[in-house]
């Protein structure tokens, strides 16, 4: 049995992969110890940013839609989670929830809109629909304008654990960062997640098999908003802070770019690719507009040499694995 034919057969009977499970226990071991050798800030924000990556490439990975429009989620996930946090002094855990509720109505609203357009339409849509959300963050009073929601309080989660001390609220990210990870991988492996690959590999035939495929796409595209919102929430947490940074068009293009530098389609690939540009922005700050320079650089290389991203790159030479 070649390695594709036992993957698609892993995959239909509901097992998991032998080799996903090893990178996984590899991952989590990794990212356990990683705050004894590494800023806890620093990682969090890998982590933040690795999730918001996973939420966009079960979007464009596996259904095929480019959303040129998921800051507007990562963003007012942001912003309602700090909100809800400083003003009406609700718990991290359900300040965080907040930001996932409202994230997920955008979601509804955005993507019933825009799913009604194909391809580069549906892209236009998307991003004309972000501005909108990004002029409301601007001009309403509840999101400071530019000054943003600053000294934002992490609190106790759960009334217990004090989340000012950043090796707790590291564990916390990290616990939030493997629940949207896992759910992720739950919904590409079921039968919703086989419907999706066939919309995306050919949709007019999924049309024909009876599928409505508005609504799969649709659930996706809120699904994909929600775990957006659930990064943006827990970073505005982490940084103790919301700004239009977060809800700029910019912010959707680092996460294209974060998906396709570490593999479309991949489990592991967003992740990787998040941690990649994150670290190549910490170490190069000193540069200023220059990383942006950069960045359009490697963006040029990944679409040059590697097509299926570094993740994709290495199961190919690993004999055609998907990871």
């Amino acid at each position: 049995m070649t390695v594709e034919a036992a993957s698609l057969s892993a995959r239909h009977s509901g097992q998991v992969p032998g080799h996903h499970q090893i990178t996984f226990v590899v991952m989590l071991a990794l990212l356990t110890m990683a705050p004894y050798g590494f800023y806890p800030i620093f990682l969090m924000k890998v982590l933040c940013f690795a999730l918001f990556a996973t939420a966009f490439n079960l979007l464009i990975g596996f259904v095929g839609l480019l959303s040129f429009g998921h800051a507007a989620f990562f963003g007012f996930g942001s912003y309602l989670s700090a909100h809800a946090a400083k003003v009406w002094g609700l718990p991290p855990e359900l300040a965080i929830l907040s930001g996932v509720a409202v994230a997920a109505a955008l979601g509804v609203v955005i993507g019933g809109l825009a799913i009604r357009r194909h391809g580069i339409y549906f892209a236009m849509v998307t991003l004309a629909l972000a501005q909108m959300i990004y002029f409301f963050a601007l001009q309403a009073p509840f999101t400071g304008g530019e000054d943003g929601i600053q000294a934002v309080p992490r609190g106790f989660l759960l009334g217990v654990i004090d989340l000012r001390n950043d090796l707790a609220c590291y564990y916390f990210v990290l616990a939030v960062y493997l629940c949207g990870f896992l759910l992720v991988y739950r919904i590409i492996h079921s039968p919703f997640g086989e419907v999706l690959r066939a919309i995306r590999d050919n949709e007019t035939r999924a049309i024909s098999l009876g599928y409505r495929i508005k609504l799969y796409k649709l659930l996706a595209f809120t699904l994909s908003a929600a775990i957006s919102g659930l990064a943006g929430a827990t970073k505005a947490l982490v940084f103790q802070l919301a700004s239009l940074t977060d809800v700029h068009w910019t912010m959707s293009g680092e996460v294209i770019l974060m998906t396709l530098l570490g593999g479309l389609g991949t489990v592991f690939g967003p992740t990787v690719g998040a941690a990649t540009i994150v670290t190549l922005q910490n170490h190069l700050a000193a540069l200023g507009s220059w990383v942006t320079v950069a960045q359009g650089g490697i963006f040029i290389l990944c679409v040059l040499v590697f097509r299926r991203g570094l993740v994709g790159e290495l199961g190919r030479l690993l004999g055609n694995r998907q990871f």
